[in-house]
């Protein structure tokens, strides 16, 4: 009884090999540049090991690119956080985003660039940010309810719309944060905030607005 759990043990062993191995190589390299046989050496495992856990490369990289969905997971959680006023909700949710984007900077890059090569990737992509439609709809719909936000667009186009900008400014990032990333993430939460309250203001606790731009 105790074999099959040996060899699945095993198996896991390879398997994250493989994403390690793909790890260490996209410090090293761009996605485009690594092949198949670079990532089998870098992890010991054959190369007919590597295509009994992943059907291509692409699929080896949305398995390492997972963890960018769980961070995004974790940020946009600060939307039910009802501890916190609206304002700091969002700012938290925006600042975590893009905290996340660039810890895994060089992972975020390489799934951009597997993103514009691969159709399953693509449609894996489009499927993360699809799962956030709902929950930010409701989030709108809620708030909406509850009288501290106006009525306004459809909550599901409002939040689809939303997210699709917040994935090209988190595009825009750098691994560093500049002045000018800066600038386009408090744009992109006062955004948030106008697009859902009417204003950035009187979502803030006790109407204070934000900071002026140096």
């Amino acid at each position: 009884m105790e074999a099959p759990r040996i060899t699945a043990s095993r198996g896991d062993q390879r398997r994250d090999a493989l994403l390690r191995a793909l790890d260490e190589l996209l410090h090293e390299s761009d996605l485009e540049s690594i092949t198949i046989a670079d990532i089998t050496a870098r992890a010991g495992v054959t190369r007919s090991g590597f295509y009994f856990y992943f059907a291509n490369k692409a699929a080896c990289m949305a398995a390492l690119g997972a963890d960018v969905y769980v961070a995004s997971v974790a940020a946009a959680a600060h939307l039910s956080d009802d501890s916190l006023p609206p304002a700091r909700r969002i700012e938290r949710m925006v600042h975590d985003l893009t905290a996340s984007v660039r810890r895994h900077h060089y992972l975020y890059r390489a799934m951009l660039e597997a993103r514009r090569h691969s159709g399953a990737i693509r449609e894996m992509w489009d499927g993360y940010l699809d799962s956030f439609v709902a929950p930010t709809a409701q989030y709108i719909d809620r708030e909406r309810a509850a009288g501290h936000a106006p009525a306004g667009p459809h909550s599901r186009t409002l939040a689809a719309l939303l997210l699709g900008l917040s994935d090209r400014v988190l595009e825009s990032l750098g691994p560093a944060e500049t002045p000018d990333d800066r600038r386009r993430v408090d744009a992109l939460a006062t955004i948030w905030l106008r697009s859902i309250y009417g204003t950035s203001e009187m979502a803030r606790p006790g109407g204070a607005p934000p900071a002026a731009e140096a």
